[in-house]
């Protein structure tokens, strides 16, 4: 193998796309005077948009049901969770670019829970984007509502919740615009969704969030007479100072464990310790999950694929986890990278991928004869989901295998290219934003530009565009932890030419510029796609000057 295959070589290219010095930053848009007007989720400019919105007059209906659900995840495993309809992954909606999805969200969640639908990655009308309080209300417990939008953009997409941390239950199902244009050839299609649980295992989320959001000063842990002070996975000395601490001398921060509580003090049930990845430039991950699924299946007991050889199957991959990134392969075979999140890229043919939360991918690849473990690597974690190909003969590989593909050409988004018929034309942004990503550990206090999101004030503060102009986010990530930055209702492009996506890894202590055209007026959110740095404030509005 040449340089370009060794893992350490691709770090440089992930943090930072484009090339030059970055221009200077314009105010964030949280500067003190009067509040901005706003374009309003309804507004009138916002109907104008979806007028515009290329559409073929067909809809789509369907029921979405948001219940608890006892959910068997193979090899004896269930879980009692919340699930759309009682399945996990949720049904495909699968539709043609221009075609109107109208679907009816039914909340039969327990407890007056209230609920919504994003539709994540779609560059959809304002008001049906499912982020209450901003666009509208929650759907309360026991009533309904209707998402009724136009898909036009083809691509690999799915839906999710976005109220607390219900992203990590097993609420969400792929959403696949179909390009009634096709230029790939290809003979069939397997969607991958990509899943770390927890939910009705160990715990719920929320126990999670509870946990975590006390950081690393609210933890009380004690002694396996680990004397080094080391943090393993999370760097204590870049950690907004360790008030609380007291005996750090006591700590077990190897190998992933969770030190139990001893005396007073919380004990660490779902956070994890130790996770590291030079991939994602050092700490990989908060929390514990007991399982990571892969088609909501564990690896004893996978999904299958049945094929036959010679057949050139695309392999769209989602990432639906809520803290895990994956390094997915499949085993014996190379992959050639078609899109992410959506949008064509040049081809790249690689052994594997780098697909944090909410990323999506879209590979080919030709099937071989035989029977074939498809490996999803939590980055870091050192635990692994499966599914399996079978295109002939032979036994099933161990649950626990690790393809030779995992060590070999690793390819992360800053490394692809747009394709030239979606790659933004070269133009000077009309508005620079600095987005400094902030917090850490020791408080769990992650936020943008130092300051936590405040649902209970949504448009405070926001971070101001106009229609029609190119801007520019600068992605200034102070933290000791890699961020998947999601901007909803747009696609952003990677510096110059890199590839368009709404959801893109920012490493620790770099920076990550991305340029769109503001096309899509409304109040959108900005946010990390880890479901419990989002929860603890690292999110924003992004909102249109009325």
């Amino acid at each position: 193998m040449n340089s370009i295959n060794r893992r350490s070589v691709l770090l440089a290219g992930l943090g930072v796309a484009g090339a030059g010095a970055l221009a200077a930053c314009s105010a964030s848009g949280s500067g003190s005077g009067s509040a901005p007007a706003l374009v309003e989720p309804s507004g009138s400019a916002v109907a104008a948009a979806e007028k515009k919105r290329t559409s073929t007059g067909k809809v789509h209906s369907l029921t979405l049901t948001a219940a608890p659900a006892t959910l068997d995840l193979g090899g004896g495993v269930t879980a009692k969770s919340w699930a759309f309809s009682g399945r996990t992954p949720g049904k495909e909606l699968r539709v043609s670019a221009g075609d109107t999805v109208a679907a009816e969200l039914s909340n039969q969640l327990p407890n007056k829970t209230t609920t919504s639908i994003h539709w994540h990655g779609i560059a959809l009308r304002n008001d049906m984007d499912g982020v209450p309080p901003v666009t509208r209300t929650a759907v309360r417990a026991g009533a309904n509502f209707t998402y009724r939008f136009i898909a036009d953009a083809p691509g690999t997409y799915f839906l999710h919740p976005h109220v607390g941390v219900q992203l990590d239950r097993g609420l969400y199902a792929p959403l696949i615009v179909e390009d009634p244009k096709e230029p790939l050839a290809y003979d069939d299609e397997w969607v991958i969704v990509l899943d770390d649980w927890v939910d009705g295992v160990t715990g719920t989320p929320d126990e999670v969030f509870a946990e975590v959001r006390q950081g690393m000063s609210g933890m009380h842990m004690g002694g396996s007479g680990n004397s080094s002070g080391s943090s393993g996975g999370h760097d204590m000395g870049g950690m907004d100072g360790m008030d609380g601490m007291d005996g750090m001398d006591g700590m077990d921060m190897g190998g992933g464990s969770s030190p139990s509580a001893s005396g007073d003090g919380m004990p660490m049930k779902f956070m994890l310790m130790g996770a590291e990845s030079d991939l994602l430039g050092g700490d990989a991950g908060d929390v514990k999950y007991p399982y990571h699924l892969i088609n909501g299946r564990v690896p004893a007991d996978p999904d299958v694929y049945e094929g036959k050889p010679g057949k050139r199957i695309r392999l769209r991959i989602i990432n639906a986890g809520g803290d895990t990134a994956y390094r997915v392969v499949l085993g014996g075979h190379k992959l050639t990278i078609t899109h992410t999140d959506g949008f064509p890229v040049d081809h790249q043919r690689v052994d594997a991928l780098l697909v944090g939360m909410g990323e999506r991918y879209d590979v080919l690849v030709t099937l071989a004869d035989g029977v074939f473990p498809l490996v999803a690597l939590a980055e870091g974690k050192n635990v692994t989901g499966m599914a399996l190909v079978r295109t002939g003969s032979g036994r099933a590989p161990k649950a626990t295998v690790r393809p030779k593909e995992l060590n070999g050409m690793i390819m992360t988004a800053s490394q692809l290219r747009a394709a030239d018929d979606v790659r933004l034309p070269s133009k000077k942004a009309d508005r620079v934003h600095r987005i400094e990503l902030t917090g850490g550990m020791a408080k769990y206090n992650w936020a943008i530009n130092g300051r936590a999101y405040d649902m209970r004030n949504p448009t405070a503060a926001p971070i101001t565009v106009e229609e029609g102009q190119r801007v520019r986010l600068d992605f200034v990530n102070s933290t000791q932890m890699w961020h998947p930055m999601h901007l909803h209702g747009h696609t952003y492009q990677l510096g110059q030419a890199g590839p368009r996506k709404d959801t893109a890894i920012v490493l620790p202590k770099k920076k990550l510029s991305v340029v769109f055209d503001a096309d899509n007026p409304g109040q959108w959110m900005l946010h990390c796609h880890n479901a419990y740095h989002g929860e603890a404030g690292m999110m924003a509005l992004v909102a249109y000057r009325a």
